[in-house]
């Protein structure tokens, strides 16, 4: 997942492959020093935010936090793949100390993107001396994702001759990751121009940082309410310069942070994997080790480790279009989330299956690691969110294009499966072609006003794109004659498959659920989008399965 390996350079902003080894290399030492297993599993048990820890990772020895900062405020310019494979790294080794970086990183984001010059030096600076914690403040007790309903207010402090010197602040924040303990935080609060950010000190009167909440899970990170009353903040601390702008701020960096979540659930979802696949090897039931028997692999195994490579594939495919073009991917951070949240989760549930009454038990980690996933299908935005975004942008995409968006993606199929044949390509094109009339249909007939119907289409649309963005990923490590070649192939046809049978599922599940037509109108549409070669395209998939856990596995005939 996310391996060096299979990294096709770009160019684009960022590092060079070997500095970011050098990183990855640094992270994953963390496992011999600060972050043993066994701490790892003391953190989790009494519950303990370890800001030690934390602190010596931004200090100068390992400087951890630098990888985000541009180089002008004495950072080491990462970009957004070098980020997500570290947070990807991190999250492997705790998903709770991965969220308490995380939050440094989200806490700087509104800087990053929307700071003035001398902000910048000076509150990224201090982040790049390793001399702040930060924490991102906007989430609220009401207003949950929904920023535009936010409640906390900042009300303009005139000088003597009128002009505006500060803000006062006063309004409730909930559910902060490292609210409890930051040197600093970036609020956003609602001015007379609208939601604004605020840098906001602690120590500043009327500013508490509450006691951290006792959670389900990621319990070595620190969540706490924070609350502001008549918080004075001078106006050289209002983000940027000019009020009514946070929006615009928020909404510029969800591509990117929705992207370092799925990174993180992607990092989740491989430890489990990393647990479980030793395991079957020496586990002998019945003559011979769980990692031969179809019911093990094939069930709790293989499909998990197909979609966890599947969202690594367009996780890498995204990072490397922000890092080249900056555009605004909103949508696409939110498809990687999505699907590699609820997927990394599944992995760790069936993980703790694959165990039996070992996955139950502490010292072995994956019931930690189911733990602490789930928050990943909530915070930044919960999977439903997700879906509404996600269904309601390509939804006005495909109007827009007139259908072209999805039918250029079938083109691009058809065209990659002559040129890298058996990766899954011409069942993909069905698929995309199969949305891409389902959404006509549900355009014309109104059924874009269901939840349940856009939810669905959500869903496909995820999958298919996912699923031709595996099958260009594959198409690149056939040009490179990359050694693992022939391993994608079958986890990429192995996916268009599950994305096939998804989308069958809800295309009926749409055409039928909805009331509208009679089973003779349904079928007729069912045959013009040719459901039937999608479910044709099941074909010899046991026997890909097998090959699968093959490579898994590490069998040999």
């Amino acid at each position: 997942m996310l391996s060096e390996s299979t990294i096709q350079n770009e160019t684009g902003e960022g590092l060079d492959p070997e500095t970011r080894q050098m990183v990855v290399e640094t992270v994953q030492q963390l496992k011999n020093r600060l972050l043993t297993k066994e701490k790892i599993l003391e953190l989790d048990k009494e519950e303990t935010f370890p800001e030690d820890i934390i602190r010596q990772m931004l200090g100068p020895e390992i400087g951890l936090q630098l990888l985000f900062i541009p180089e002008a405020y004495g950072g080491m310019g990462g970009g957004a793949l070098d980020c997500c494979k570290i947070t990807f790294e991190m999250a492997k080794i705790c998903l709770g100390i991965a969220t308490a970086f995380f939050a440094i990183q989200l806490g700087s984001d509104p800087l990053r993107v929307g700071g003035t010059e001398a902000q910048k030096e000076k509150w990224l600076g201090a982040i790049a001396e390793g001399k702040a914690l930060v924490a991102y403040a906007v989430t609220e007790p009401e207003a949950g994702s929904n920023l535009a309903s936010l409640k906390t207010k900042a009300d303009p402090v005139e000088g003597p001759a009128g002009e505006i010197i500060g803000y006062k602040i006063n309004g409730t924040k909930q559910f902060i990751s490292t609210g409890g303990y930051a040197d600093f935080v970036t609020v956003l609060a609602k001015t007379p121009e609208g939601p604004t950010f605020f840098i906001v000190e602690k120590g500043t009167e009327g500013f508490v940082q509450g006691k951290g909440e006792e959670k389900h899970g990621i319990r070595a990170s620190n969540t706490a309410p924070l609350t502001f009353t008549d918080v004075f903040v001078p106006v050289e601390n209002l983000i940027g310069g000019v009020p009514g702008r946070g929006l615009k701020q928020a909404n510029e960096v969800f591509g990117y942070t929705r992207l370092m979540v799925a990174a993180m659930a992607l990092g989740a979802g491989d430890a489990a994997l990393d647990i479980v696949v030793p395991y079957a090897k020496e586990r002998i039931q019945f003559g011979s080790p769980l990692s031969e028997k179809q019911g093990y692999t094939h069930k709790l195994v293989v499909p998990h480790a197909v979609r966890l490579e599947a969202v690594a594939a367009y996780i890498e495919q995204t990072a490397k279009r922000l890092d080249r073009t900056g555009e605004d991917l909103q949508v696409e951070g939110s498809i990687a989330k999505l699907f590699a949240t609820e997927a990394a989760n599944e992995t760790a549930d069936d993980a703790m299956q694959a165990l039996g009454g070992y996955g139950y038990i502490r010292e072995f980690g994956v019931e930690k690691i189911k733990r602490d996933v789930k928050i990943t299908c909530i915070y930044e935005g919960t999977s439903e969110i997700q879906q509404n975004i996600i269904s309601t942008f390509r939804w006005k995409k495909s109007r827009k294009t007139k259908g072209a968006f999805y039918a250029d993606m079938a083109a691009e199929m058809d065209q990659l499966e002559g040129t890298c044949p058996d990766a899954g390509g011409r069942l993909a094109a069905r698929a995309a072609r199969a949305l891409n009339e389902t959404l006509t249909l549900a355009h014309d007939h109104r059924l874009t006003r269901q939840q349940t119907v856009m939810f669905a289409l959500a869903d496909m649309m995820t999958s298919v794109e996912i699923a031709t963005s595996f099958v260009k990923k594959v198409a690149g490590l056939a040009a490179d004659k990359h050694p693992a070649l022939e391993k994608m192939k079958v986890f990429s046809r192995l996916f268009a498959r599950q994305t096939a049978r998804m989308t069958v599922e809800n295309v009926v599940k749409i055409v039928m659920g909805c009331g509208l037509f009679d089973s003779k109108k349904a079928f007729s549409f069912f045959d013009t989008i040719a459901l039937s070669s999608l479910m044709a395209g099941q074909e010899h998939l046991i026997a890909d399965m097998d090959q699968a856990a093959d490579f898994i596995f590490e069998r040999h005939s």
